[in-house]
């Protein structure tokens, strides 16, 4: 029996397993081929993990990996249905929508989200003749309604399982790196964003960008206080190039209350930032976050203000795909 609790770590070569109470990074086995993000099934406690070459899921905790399909195409975004059991979505590069209504023995690809007016415009700066998804959130309340982030240029919906599409709205985020929903706000969406911070409390509908207090505008990541859906963390750098590579970056964590300023996290963190933007991701109990840097794994216990280590990688790797929680 695997313990209550383990973080999962995506690098660019492996996927690394953290148990809560051991302080231990060690490697799983069997993703293969590169992993590229990570998402775990609340329901079920199944584990997903996106690579160049398809779906890999877990039953144990992250241990040991599995093929669940997509084979041959570069998977960059997962995410389990929090409403409607054996239902996962995955994403492409180029940008394409899949679904699972079986827990990944089967996919289907979701027609007409390159129908959609904006898709024109979609286009990855590092490589512009591409683009892909980044992030798929799913409402934690109603069956098949989702987002779905385009790196870059759209954060678009669909609320019939992905049978249709809606696009962009004006003002909302451009370059949306990760999304986040607190359960208790199921139409309140905190977006980190490469144009910025942005958040909605009507689904996607109208947005507002709060900037008070951000001295860079680049965000990466972002997670909400389990206990508290008015308390939200985020990563950010000075710029792109400034956010993921090791050893030249200047990741930097903030945190909000509220409609509070934003104020920059010190205790934990190297000042001046001199780390990626690190990923981030909401435990289990009020107050519990956790990131993942190319130093190791850090955990907080008081909704972000404070971080201390929970792990060290042996050897540094030079970007993090993924972070994730699993429940035994």
């Amino acid at each position: 029996m695997i313990p209550v609790m383990r973080i999962l770590v995506a690098t660019r070569d492996d996927v690394f397993v953290l148990d809560s109470d051991d302080g231990a990074l060690r490697e799983s086995a069997g993703v293969h081929r590169s992993p590229t993000c990570l998402a775990v099934d609340g329901a079920t406690g199944r584990a997903w993990c996106g690579t160049v070459d398809g779906v890999r899921w877990s039953d144990d905790g992250g241990d040991r990996w599995e093929p669940a399909g997509l084979e041959g195409e570069e998977v960059t975004a997962v995410a389990a249905s929090l409403t409607e059991p054996g239902v996962v979505w995955a994403g492409t590069e180029p940008s394409a929508i899949y679904r699972s209504d079986d827990g990944g023995s089967t996919w289907s690809r979701a027609e007409g989200l390159l129908d959609l007016p904006s898709s024109s415009e979609w286009s990855f700066p590092p490589r512009p003749e591409t683009h892909h998804v980044r992030w798929i959130a799913c409402h934690p309340a109603e069956p098949g309604r989702l987002w779905v982030a385009i790196e870059a240029g759209a954060l678009v919906t669909s609320s019939d399982g992905g049978a249709s599409w809606e696009d962009r709205v004006p003002d909302g985020p451009y370059d949306t790196h990760e999304l986040a929903i607190h359960p208790e706000r199921p139409d309140g969406l905190r977006v980190a964003a490469g144009d910025g911070y942005f958040e909605s409390e009507d689904g996607g509908a109208t947005w507002r960008s709060p900037e008070r207090g951000l001295e860079v505008g680049y965000l990466r990541s972002v997670a909400i206080d389990p206990g508290d859906p008015d308390a939200v963390v985020v990563s950010a750098a000075s710029h792109a190039h400034a956010a993921y590579a090791a050893g030249r970056s200047d990741g930097r964590l903030y945190r909000r209350e509220g409609d509070g300023p934003w104020r920059r996290v010190v205790e934990g963190w190297p000042d001046p930032p001199d780390t990626i933007a690190p990923l981030l991701v909401a435990g289990r109990e009020p107050g519990e976050l956790w990131a993942a840097d190319e130093r190791g794994v850090h955990r907080s216990e008081d909704g972000g203000r404070a971080w201390r280590f929970a792990a060290v990688f042996e050897a540094t790797p030079p970007w993090l795909r993924g972070l994730a929680v699993v429940d035994a």
